[in-house]
């Protein structure tokens, strides 16, 4: 089942990351490029996820995850919503961000080798520096910077931005509680990638389609 909802949860993103794209060829609106990149790293990271769930996990598949899951989708959306706000500065700190969340991803060793089929917990196979500690800062800032400039523009798109906000804020809680040991997260991602999905459609991204 976890393998089921991961990889319905990639399609999806996939899919919405595609209609995006497809709407910045009309549009020159700079944001939909980051949550573009955002939705593509949150499908890419949904696929890890279900190979891991079904083929069991290695380091290169927990190194895919952590890096498009775990430093990227968060941030890159972040970044979008930012650019949404006329931050135009937010470009070239996400290019930054994400040049150095990939080399953190591929040069950081790890303490332990991967294995298993469940979901495996950063605290047990990376240091907090610099790894752990530069995921916290990208989620932090990138989930304020979603949520901040949903809630400022909820009253032009209240049902979109509420949506997004609770996509955003389902995909938090699912990444807690699988640190904790407490829930695996395929069933919040699955949940927050439909969301989103429904969010980002409702605030104008079916024009694409």
């Amino acid at each position: 089942m976890e393998a089921l909802l991961a990889f319905g949860a990639a399609l999806l993103a996939l899919r919405l990351a595609g209609r995006l794209v497809a709407l910045r060829r009309e549009r020159a609106d700079p944001q939909l490029v980051a949550w573009a990149a955002g939705l593509a790293a949150y499908a890419v990271a949904s696929a890890a996820l279900a190979w891991g769930a079904a083929s069991g996990w290695s380091d290169p598949v927990f190194r895919v995850y952590y890096l498009f899951g775990g430093l990227l989708t968060a941030a890159l959306l972040g970044v979008g919503s930012l650019l949404l706000n006329g931050r135009r500065w937010a470009a070239p700190l996400g290019l930054v961000y994400t040049g150095l969340a990939v080399g953190v991803a591929i040069a950081v060793p790890l303490t332990s080798p991967v294995t298993g089929d469940s979901i495996p917990s950063a605290q047990e196979h990376l240091d907090f520096l610099p790894a752990r500690l530069l995921a916290v800062l990208g989620n932090s800032i990138g989930t304020i910077a979603v949520v901040a400039v949903a809630l400022l523009t909820i009253r032009r798109r209240p049902v979109g931005n509420a949506l997004i906000v609770a996509g955003v804020a389902v995909a938090a809680a699912g990444s807690g509680l699988a640190g904790l040991g407490v829930a695996e997260t395929a069933a919040f991602i699955a949940a927050a990638a439909l969301l989103l999905y429904a969010g980002f459609v409702r605030t104008g991204v079916r024009r694409a389609g």
